[in-house]
């Protein structure tokens, strides 16, 4: 019996708060999952303009950071102080299983 495995690489976009203004409201991290990074990409960038945010993420620019260090972040401030981050790291659902060291059962010569 073979065990087929159906590997699928979703990403990860956690949106933090950093700098001074989180001490003042303290916010938790949200984090949302998306199987295709170009409607992730998209998804940034309409929320990015409905509320007024300089659009400083494109899809080629998170294509390459994803591709070439396993990982995006591009921070957003306001007169010097940065208010949050952007981070997006592919994750593989449904990971191949380990052999974890079980090797294949003898069977019995008669």
């Amino acid at each position: 019996m073979r065990i087929k495995t159906t590997t699928k690489v979703i990403y990860e976009i956690t949106i933090q708060h950093i700098g001074s203004l989180n001490t003042i409201r303290q916010r938790e991290p949200v984090t949302i999952f998306f199987s295709n990074l170009r409607k992730a990409v998209d998804a940034i960038t309409t929320e990015l303009t409905l509320n007024n945010w300089p659009l400083k993420i494109n899809y080629t620019a998170v294509y390459r950071g994803v591709k070439q260090r396993n990982f995006y972040t591009c921070d957003f401030e306001i007169a010097g102080t940065k208010v949050f981050r952007i981070r997006i790291v592919p994750r593989v659902l449904n990971p191949a299983l380990p052999r974890l060291g079980i090797d294949e059962n003898p069977v019995p010569v008669n």
